[in-house]
């Protein structure tokens, strides 16, 4: 079960991403969510198959989703990854001397 998938970023959260059918674009994605996730900018076209992975998300939910609702809604990482990952310079930088 392969399809050829658009990926959209979200205008308004970083690293939100939004799966959707090629051939069906944006079509089946409820006007509720893209009025949260704002107007979604083109990132690339991926094929998808049960095979692939993916680096944040379980192929098998992806295809569910696509299947069933016609669109897969990548959530952003909870924030405390962000921090995590930032240098220690950065984080230190407001600390008292």
């Amino acid at each position: 079960m392969k399809r050829i998938c658009s990926i959209y970023k979200s205008s308004r959260k970083n690293e939100m991403y939004l799966y959707v059918i090629k051939a069906d674009a944006l079509a089946r994605v409820p006007e509720g969510l893209l009025s949260v996730f704002g107007p979604p900018a083109h990132a690339f076209d991926l094929v998808l198959s049960p095979e692939r992975q993916l680096a944040r998300e379980d192929i098998a939910q992806v295809l569910e989703n696509l299947d069933k609702q016609g669109y897969h809604l990548q959530m952003p990482p909870p924030e405390e990854e962000y921090i995590e990952h930032l240098p220690d310079e950065l984080l230190r930088r407001n600390d008292p001397v």
